[in-house]
């Protein structure tokens, strides 16, 4: 079977090292993809968001099943384009993407469907949400509309960096034309978490519950980012509040697309605050987390291409599960996320690949010269099973110090928050 995975990151080198382990496949291509994953798959130089050439590469080539990492090729109707021409895809349609593409679709149909989430309120209209914001007061968050990379919705603790944020976005475009409108909404007490799961309509299937790590500097200071790390299980999403985030959320939502005549295949993201109102949705992705899919896919066991297949199909599907703890840690380059410098080579690769439980993702790599070299804002997401959370965040750490780039940067907390939930030994 030939298997085509499409993106550039670090989640895209996960699926395709879990779907490459598949006795089903017999040769697996990525687009573009990075130093990584072009070790085991097969470099196709397509851009993921050239979405009727990939089709038309599928087609000539006789993909069998494809997996879509990011979200642009999603928004900008990759699932449409492979479907037209008889192709299987895992991923939303276009329609369907919305609910990822557009912030304000999405807040729109949460409060029609009776999705928790926070207050809000849109505007195109630079004035009138300057006018808003100094109504409201501080904290707030601002969002832009579509898509920003990760980068998009900024915490803001001021009315001055409120307005700062509405400036850079609205005025200043920062995200270009993704900041055409924006979404402005209440600040949300609690911890986030993220709660993915694979959907066909209205059957879906839970994946491992994670947590990101989104801004930049220890202790969740500095600017939001794509991640910097995340770990599974996720201990703040207890039994009885993933009950009510299935019930609640996951149900609702796949009721309210049912009943807007959108059909949704592909992986749900539910970015999560727990509240102590109960789960509320801060954002819906519609694609595997980057980085929660590192972590994720090395807890699930079996072979997951045929899972995915399997599910695709309408056939009943259940994961095994890993017990163990998995955590992620990302190597960034200095500047990330405004402006990271790239070109610089990466030493220490072999080290940290040769220790036990460990394995190294590649995201923002590309080769020159027979060397690796950083290529982008994330360079490397470096994880490891342990027994408990303590033994894999040791282990993920141990491997980090054997890497070394010019500029690398990362967070020494990543997992921290989740002590407080688990017993002490």
């Amino acid at each position: 079977m030939k298997v085509l995975v499409v993106g550039n990151g670090g989640r895209e080198h996960a699926i395709v090292w879990k779907l490459s382990q598949s006795p089903l496949v017999s040769k697996i291509f990525v687009a573009k993809g990075n130093a990584g994953a072009w070790k085991i798959s097969h470099k196709v130089d397509i851009d993921p968001t050239d979405v009727e050439a990939l089709a038309e590469f599928a087609l000539r080539e006789g993909i069998d099943f494809t997996v879509v990492g990011p979200e642009a090729p999603l928004v900008a109707g990759i699932e449409d384009a492979f479907r037209k021409r008889g192709l299987k895809l895992f991923g939303p349609s276009k329609e369907a993407s919305q609910l990822e593409g557009s912030k304000a679709f999405a807040k729109n149909f949460m409060k029609k469907y009776s999705v928790p989430t926070a207050e809000y309120r849109t505007f195109e209209d630079y004035d009138q949400a300057v006018k808003f914001v100094k109504e409201k007061g501080s904290p707030i968050v601002v969002k832009a509309d579509g898509l920003a990379g990760g980068k998009g919705a900024v915490v803001c603790q001021s009315v001055e960096e409120a307005l700062s944020a509405l400036k850079k976005i609205m005025k200043d475009k920062v995200f270009g034309e993704a900041g055409s409108k924006v979404v402005i909404e209440e600040f949300l007490e609690g911890e986030e978490a993220s709660y993915i799961v694979m959907v066909n309509g209205e059957k879906y299937v839970p994946l491992p519950t994670s947590q990101d790590h989104k801004r930049l500097l220890d202790g969740d200071r500095g600017p939001n980012t794509g991640g910097m790390g995340a770990y599974s299980p996720a201990p703040v999403i207890t039994p009885e509040v993933e009950e009510r985030i299935k019930e609640e959320i996951v149900e609702r939502t796949l009721k309210g697309l049912k009943e807007e005549g959108i059909y949704f295949r592909g992986f749900l993201y539910a970015g999560l605050m727990i509240t102590s109102e109960g789960p509320k949705v801060l954002e819906f992705n519609v694609r595997l987390g980057d980085p929660e899919a590192q972590p994720l896919l090395m807890r699930i066991k079996g072979d997951f291409l045929k899972a995915l297949i399997d599910f695709y199909e309408g056939r009943e599907v259940s994961l095994e599960i890993d017990e163990r703890w998995t955590l992620g840690v990302v190597l960034a380059s200095r500047g990330y996320p405004e402006k990271p410098e790239k070109g610089k080579v990466i030493e220490g690769l072999e080290e940290a690949e040769s220790l036990k439980d460990v394995i190294v993702f590649h995201a923002g790599t590309t080769l020159r010269d027979g060397k690796v070299i950083t290529n982008g804002g994330r360079v490397l997401s470096v994880c490891a099973w342990g027994r408990d959370l303590k033994e894999a965040k040791q282990k993920a750490y141990d491997a980090v110090s054997r890497i070394r780039f010019e500029g690398m940067i990362y967070r020494k907390d990543i997992g921290d928050k989740a002590f407080k939930h688990l017993p002490t030994s």
